[in-house]
């Protein structure tokens, strides 16, 4: 397949799904877009003053605020509670590392 139907492929793949299922169970996206930038500010912000960097540990958490972001609009989304337990549970290991190496 050449690149340029393979990259046709994806786009009408992305189209479809950000038209259907995505938007339905997601939401508005400008609205779900702008929660997640308002919590990543404030994570990022955090992090920087108190950190001087953004680590794993805080893309961990980062990653578990779009989750929080889509829940709020689908409560009851399975996918979304078990990825905010595993972000979480890599948050946490990212961090006790991140520790242990620079003691």
């Amino acid at each position: 397949m050449s690149k340029t139907l393979r990259r046709n492929k994806t786009l009408d793949k992305a189209k479809a799904l950000i038209n259907g299922p995505r938007a339905e169970e997601y939401g508005d996206a400008l609205t779900t877009h702008n929660n997640i930038a308002t919590g990543w500010d404030i994570i990022a912000k955090n992090a920087l003053a108190l950190h001087g960097e953004i680590t794993a540990g805080h893309v961990a958490l980062m990653m578990d605020w779009v989750k929080t972001c889509r829940l709020c609009h689908t409560i009851s989304s399975e996918d979304g509670w078990l990825d905010k337990v595993g972000y979480s549970s890599l948050g946490s290991e990212f961090s006790i590392a991140k520790d242990t190496k620079d003691n």
